[in-house]
């Protein structure tokens, strides 16, 4: 057998490919946008794609099922209550694609969406039953999907809990290969391990030790972290007509007055200079598309890189998440400075009257902030102006320092005297000694 696991690192999603080396024939599952890792793979293992499948419309990247069929005339098949606007093969429940031994047997697993499959694989000469079952977004290494993003979530949970079972039913011998691992915002306590086993999942992974679907409802229906940027955008995108290869961005000598401007170099570059309303997400930092797409808003994107292969690097991670329309990028910097402060330099910025904006997601502040500080996710402070004071400074902080370098950009660009924390954060805040108060809920 063929198969291979591909990880993007930056959005916790994974993709594969699984192919007959006697037919010379290949499947992608849940491919990226960026198609031209698997067609390196299949001119490596000498094999053809034939067919794309999806195991449901993605909702965090735009798929490469349109780039495969318009480019490349590869069908795809999909379960019909995905209810696609492309021309497709319906896949229902029991389906097998067969590529010589190799099969691929559709199992029917809603719950995160109501046409979300998994994919049992066998190998017929080694025997009937599947020992590879690729899971998509069901079930992961240490956790299970969210059943809130495509339906309510009550109603999510609870096919969610019935298509666990039949998922262990499988046998505890057989391989785990996920659609995510950790970095997604499909799950909250997904591993960074790329594979697992049923045996392992049943034993350890909390969301299997439920045998009463009423207490597996009220636990994972229980929700707190934020959906994908863009979700809505990049449903529509993969569930309509295809949508191909996009051309390659050209430098702008400048960028246009009705464009945004996204200024991938490091903070520091950006701290030193930068153009006027430019937001900064470095794509050095991890996880650059999602925090992109969180702080970006509807219309063209101008990218403002250091040099061709950094604003390459940024253009493909945008197309990623749906962010298609790119006019170009810009070279080098501006003159528009921010100032970088430290740990260090908080007590007497507080002193002389600062005010500090905690910009980490409720749950990660409730475990410890600094007294006095407000509590703004850096995401939200990209949905329109925010109750801040204008007379004094404001200063950003995270946990180490990028989202607040990010918060303090969005500050910046509406007029606000913003300094966000960098090199550090709470954990330095902590680590110096320095007081926090912690969440209590009543009664504990």
């Amino acid at each position: 057998m063929i198969f291979t696991q591909f990880v993007d690192d930056a959005l916790g999603c994974a993709s594969y490919v699984v192919g007959d080396p006697g037919t010379g024939e290949a499947v992608v599952v849940d491919p990226a946008f960026a198609i031209e890792q698997y067609l390196e793979e299949a001119g490596r293992r000498e094999v053809r794609i034939v067919r794309v499948i999806e195991t449901h419309t993605h909702a965090d990247h735009l798929s490469g099922h349109g780039r495969f069929a318009l480019e490349l005339g590869v069908p795809v098949s999909i379960h019909p209550a995905a209810e696609v606007e492309y021309a497709h093969d319906p896949m229902q429940d029991g389906a097998e694609i067969a590529l010589g031994d190799i099969v691929l047997r559709c199992i029917h697993t809603p719950g995160h969406r109501p046409e979300h499959c998994c994919l049992a694989v066998s190998d017929r000469s080694r025997g009937p039953d599947p020992w590879i079952v690729l899971t998509g977004d069901s079930l992961f290494v240490g956790d299970a999907a969210r059943p809130d993003l495509a339906v309510e979530a009550r109603e999510g949970a609870e096919g969610l809990f019935h298509s666990l079972r039949r998922l262990v039913e499988l046998g505890d011998g057989v391989e785990v290969y996920p659609g995510h691992v950790a970095g997604s915002l499909c799950g909250k306590a997904m591993s960074s391990k790329a594979s697992t086993t049923i045996g392992f999942e049943r034993r350890f992974n909390p969301a299997l030790a439920f045998d009463d679907v009423a207490l597996f409802i009220a636990e994972s229906a229980a929700i707190s972290a934020p959906r994908p940027p863009n979700m809505e955008r990049i449903i529509e995108l993969n569930r309509g007509p295809f949508v191909g290869s996009q051309p390659e961005p050209q430098e702008l000598a400048a960028a246009p007055d009705e464009a945004q401007v996204l200024d991938v170099r490091s903070v520091e570059a950006f701290g030193s200079g930068h153009l006027p309303g430019a937001i900064s997400v470095p794509v050095s930092g991890t996880r650059f598309a999602t925090k992109a797409a969180f702080v970006l808003g509807p219309g063209p994107v101008v990218v403002s890189a250091s040099d061709e292969d950094e604003a390459a690097q940024a253009i493909r991670g945008l197309r990623s998440v749906g962010l298609l329309e790119i006019p170009g990028y810009v070279l080098g910097g501006g003159t528009e400075p921010l100032e970088l402060v430290s740990v260090e330099d908080l007590d007497s910025l507080l002193e002389r009257g600062a005010e500090l904006i905690d910009v980490r997601e409720k749950d990660e502040r409730d475990t410890g902030y600094i007294a006095g500080s407000r509590n703004i996710p850096y995401r939200l402070l990209a949905l329109g102006e925010v109750d801040l004071p204008r007379d004094r400074p404001i200063v950003t902080i995270c946990e180490t320092g990028p989202r607040a370098a990010i918060a303090a950009s969005i500050l910046a660009a509406h007029g606000f005297d913003a300094h966000p924390v960098v090199n550090g954060g709470i954990d330095s805040w902590v680590a110096s000694g320095k007081p926090t108060v912690e969440f209590r809920r009543c009664g504990s």
